[in-house]
């Protein structure tokens, strides 16, 4: 089966650019973007080599995964491009919705249940099973944004700092094409709600009905420190808002979370 957009992205004016394998799907949109391209276009493979995540932790997607990345140019400022993230969890979890129905009725109470982990992963009953990076430059007058999303099709990596799955251990037997259709129809409609981030109050409504550890202690490492507390919302910015022991509402703009029983081991 060959990579296609689903009828509404192409209805919608989307692009493809489809690889056998590549280094990275980001790497190859910002190129196109310097060279002129405008967009939108997604670039896809199912065999990425030199991919890079947050922290600029290696990103690599094994032969049969799912390695997605769309170009938006957009005349926005960066900190409203940063919001778009989360339009691409929510666009990625109705995909996976979607490509999972078959497996939930054959599964029942043990299907995957999809939930979204602030700032940017999709997570399978408490695993990582999606990663999603946003790269940007400017070009011209405006900015070039590029939304990478890894999904764990058919293997997970190992040594994670959250534990990751896959579909294919979770019981979905699916393509990353497949799953691609649906991701590229279901990012049409959460990219129009975030609609240059005038939208993000919406998409934030939406987000935080699908948020992992939502009202849960956390632990969030942000490099140089460790901050405690309850996942109390995101504002509107997009900053995860943590609640101290002391009563402090403190806002995060990144880092990596732990969650639960996990949190106390974060934190160590």
């Amino acid at each position: 089966m060959a990579f296609a957009l689903g009828p509404r992205a192409a209805s919608a004016g989307y692009r493809l650019a489809a690889f056998e394998r590549t280094g990275s799907t980001n790497t190859e949109a910002i190129e196109r973007a310097r060279a002129g391209e405008r967009g939108p276009m997604w670039f896809v493979t199912t065999e990425q080599t030199a991919g890079r995540g947050r922290r600029q932790r290696a990103w690599i997607a094994a032969k049969g995964n799912l390695a997605a990345s769309v170009l938006e140019v957009l005349d926005v400022a960066p900190a409203v491009a940063a919001t778009l993230g989360f339009a691409a969890g929510l666009a990625e979890e109705a995909a996976l919705e979607r490509v999972s129905l078959e497996a939930a009725l054959r599964l029942g109470e043990s299907r995957p249940r999809y939930a979204l982990k602030w700032p940017n992963d999709v997570l399978a009953n408490g695993r990582k099973l999606v990663g999603i990076g946003l790269e940007a430059e400017a070009v011209g007058d405006r900015l070039a944004v590029v939304v990478g999303i890894g999904t764990n099709v058919v293997g997970a990596p190992e040594g994670t700092p959250t534990p990751a799955v896959s579909l294919a251990a979770l019981g979905v037997q699916i393509s990353a094409e497949e799953l691609f259709a649906a991701l590229s129809d279901a990012w049409v409609e959460f990219r129009g709600i975030w609609d240059n981030g005038r939208g993000f109050a919406e998409i934030r409504k939406l987000w935080l009905a699908r948020a992992a550890g939502l009202g849960d202690k956390v632990a969030i490492h942000t490099g140089t420190a460790t901050l405690e507390g309850i996942f109390d919302t995101i504002d509107d910015t997009g900053c995860l808002i943590v609640r101290t022991a002391d009563g402090r509402r403190l806002p995060v703009a990144a880092g990596e979370v732990f969650f639960g029983s996990a949190a106390s081991v974060g934190a160590a």
